[in-house]
């Protein structure tokens, strides 16, 4: 019989041989690692927050709002260690809030603060995109605040 240490080192083991095989074949597929676990809209809806993180943090994300969106992008360092979270086809169901800016996508964003930020804390969390013909734009960004 397994004792429980060695049955999760098992699965951690199974669990990285199956992310080394994924990226394995997302290099010879010549494909991100994105694009295999999230498909290729996932993987745009992750590069396009990537990008808004950094020029968020720099005051430049103007350029990647729709038009005409009223968006509070907050000060440059709101956005520091922020990272893409796992996107996800917008629901109404979940965010009747944004319904009615027609977005596509939305996708969480997470703070890498080490430790977590403190109590109280407000951040950008959920950043929801609209389709365009020249790809995706932000129409909204929820904020989180950290309770205790």
């Amino acid at each position: 019989m397994m004792t429980p240490p060695e049955s999760r080192r098992r699965r951690r083991r199974r669990a990285a041989g199956a992310v080394g095989i994924a990226g394995l074949v997302a290099g010879l597929a010549g494909c991100s690692l994105d694009a295999v676990i999230w498909g290729a809209d996932g993987a745009r809806v992750i590069d396009t927050s990537e990008r808004l993180i950094d020029a968020a943090g720099a005051a430049d994300a103007d350029g990647l709002l729709c038009s005409g969106a009223e968006v509070d992008l907050g000060e440059a360092a709101d956005w520091r260690e922020l990272s893409a979270g796992e996107p996800e086809r917008f629901s109404d169901g979940y965010w009747p809030q944004q319904a009615g800016l027609d977005p596509a996508w939305n996708i969480n964003l997470e703070n890498l603060v080490p430790g977590g930020p403190g109590l109280g804390a407000t951040y950008p969390g959920d950043v929801f995109y609209r389709e365009t013909d020249d790809g995706l734009c932000v129409i909204d960004i929820a904020w989180s605040t950290v309770v205790g």
